[in-house]
C-alpha cells in the first residue's frame, strides 16, 4: 500500500518547517565570513555568511549589533534559522563576535575611530579619581586572580575602606550586559566615591568583552569616576580609553587608587623631624635677634645716659659760673636796697655785710 505525501498549504509548510527547525535548533553558532553587509532604513542589518563551498543569508536588527563589522570579516554568529515566508532560508541573527585575531583588530579599530570621533576619549571629559575615596564599587569576577590580587594590595596598603563587589562574568557573550547592569547599580543606588573595573590577563579574544559599544559608552556616561584595570600592561580595550584612569594592571589599579600608609607614616615623620629642626633653628635665631635687641636697647640707654650726664654736667658748670658767692670770692661786693641820695642800702662781701648811707648818685 503506498504511503500518502503530506499535503500542505504553503504557510502551512513554512509554519511546520520553521517548528521543526525550531525543535531541533532552537540556535545555533555558525562561522563565517561576511559578504553584501549592509544597513537599511537605519534598522535592518542584511549580509551573507560564507566559507569556501557555502553562503546563507543572515538579518538582523541594528541595535543588536554591538561590534562593527564589515564585508571579509571572519566572525562567530548567534542565530535562529528560520524560512521566511518568501520560501528563502534565512539566519535570524541575535549576536554576532569577530573570530580570529585579524577581525578582532579590524573591529576594534572600526569603533575606536568611530568613537573617538564622538569624543568619548578626549582628555578634557576625564576626571581626576578622589584623593582619599572611603566607599569603592568594584566590578569584577570574585573568582578570578585578578581581584584576589587587587584585594590583597588594596588591604595591605590601606584600611577602613568600603568595599562593594559586583560579581559579574570578565569574558564571553554575557560579559558586556553583566558589567553593564552593574556599573547602572553604582550610578543609581550605590554611589560609590569610585568605580574599579579590573580583569586578569588575557587572549584578544577573552579581553574581547570590553570592547563592546554598549559597554564603552556606559563608562563614559558614569556619574561616578571610572578606573580600570584590565589585562597586562600591553593590553588596551576600549573600556580603559573610556574610563577617566587607566591602570596597567589590577595590582596598579590598587596602588593608583589609595597610598600606601606606610608611605605616609614615613612621610608623617619626615615631616616632624623637618618641623622640630626648624622650630630649633626659629628658636636660635629668635634667641640671637632677642640678645641682639637687648645689646642694642643697652647700648642706646648707655649712649642717652651719657648724653644725659654731660648736659648735666654743662648745666651744673653753668651755674657754678653764675653762682654770686663765686663773685664775692674774687673781691666783689653786692648792694642791696633803693639808690637814692640819703637811702640806706645794705652791702655785702664775701665776709661782712655793711648799711650804708648813699651820699651821691651819677648816672653811666
Amino acid at each position: 500500500m503506498a504511503v500518502q505525501s503530506p499535503r500542505f498549504t504553503v504557510t502551512d509548510f513554512i509554519a511546520v518547517t520553521n517548528q521543526t527547525l525550531e525543535y531541533a535548533y532552537p540556535f545555533v553558532e555558525i562561522e563565517g565570513e561576511i559578504a553584501s553587509f549592509k544597513v537599511n532604513q537605519g534598522k535592518f542589518v542584511f549580509f551573507d555568511l560564507k566559507d569556501n563551498e557555502s553562503s546563507v543569508g543572515c538579518f538582523m536588527m541594528v541595535f543588536a549589533l554591538r561590534v562593527p563589522i564589515e564585508d571579509g570579516m571572519k566572525v562567530i554568529v548567534r542565530a535562529v534559522p528560520k524560512l521566511t515566508k518568501w520560501g528563502k532560508f534565512s539566519l535570524t541573527v541575535q549576536q554576532i563576535r569577530p573570530s580570529g585575531e585579524g577581525s578582532l583588530k579590524k573591529s576594534f579599530e572600526l569603533l575606536k575611530a568611530k568613537l573617538e570621533k564622538e569624543g568619548l576619549f578626549a582628555a578634557e571629559r576625564k576626571r581626576q579619581l578622589p584623593a582619599a575615596p572611603s566607599r569603592i564599587g568594584i566590578i569584577a569576577s570574585t573568582q578570578s586572580a585578578g581581584y584576589a590580587d587587587f584585594i590583597k594590595i588594596i588591604s595591605d596598603r590601606w584600611g577602613g575602606l568600603e568595599l562593594e563587589v559586583a560579581h559579574v562574568q570578565v569574558q564571553g557573550d554575557v560579559a558586556p550586559d553583566q558589567i553593564i547592569r552593574a556599573l547602572r547599580y553604582f550610578n543609581q543606588q550605590a554611589l560609590p566615591d569610585v568605580i574599579v573595573m579590573i580583569r586578569g590577563g588575557g587572549s584578544a579574544d577573552d579581553l574581547s568583552a570590553f570592547n563592546d559599544e554598549l559597554l564603552v559608552r556606559a563608562i563614559a556616561e558614569s556619574r561616578v569616576p571610572v578606573l580600570t584595570g584590565i589585562g597586562h600592561e600591553i593590553d588596551e580595550s576600549l573600556s580603559d580609553l573610556a574610563a577617566d584612569v587607566m591602570a596597567a594592571t589590577p595590582s596598579n589599579a590598587a596602588q593608583l587608587l589609595v597610598p600606601d600608609k606606610h608611605d605616609i607614616i614615613r612621610y608623617v615623620r619626615q615631616s616632624m623631624r623637618h618641623v622640630l629642626t626648624n622650630f630649633e633653628a626659629a628658636t636660635n635665631d629668635l634667641q640671637r635677634e632677642t640678645t641682639q635687641l637687648l645689646e642694642d636697647a643697652f647700648h642706646k640707654v648707655e649712649v642717652q645716659f651719657d648724653n644725659y650726664e654731660q648736659s648735666l654736667l654743662s648745666t651744673r658748670s653753668l651755674l657754678s659760673a653764675y653762682d654770686p658767692r663765686r663773685a664775692l670770692e674774687r673781691g666783689y661786693a653786692i648792694a642791696r636796697g633803693e639808690f637814692t641820695k640819703g637811702a640806706t642800702i645794705e652791702v655785702e662781701t664775701q665776709k661782712e655785710i655793711i648799711e650804708a648811707e648813699v651820699r651821691h648818685v651819677n648816672q653811666k
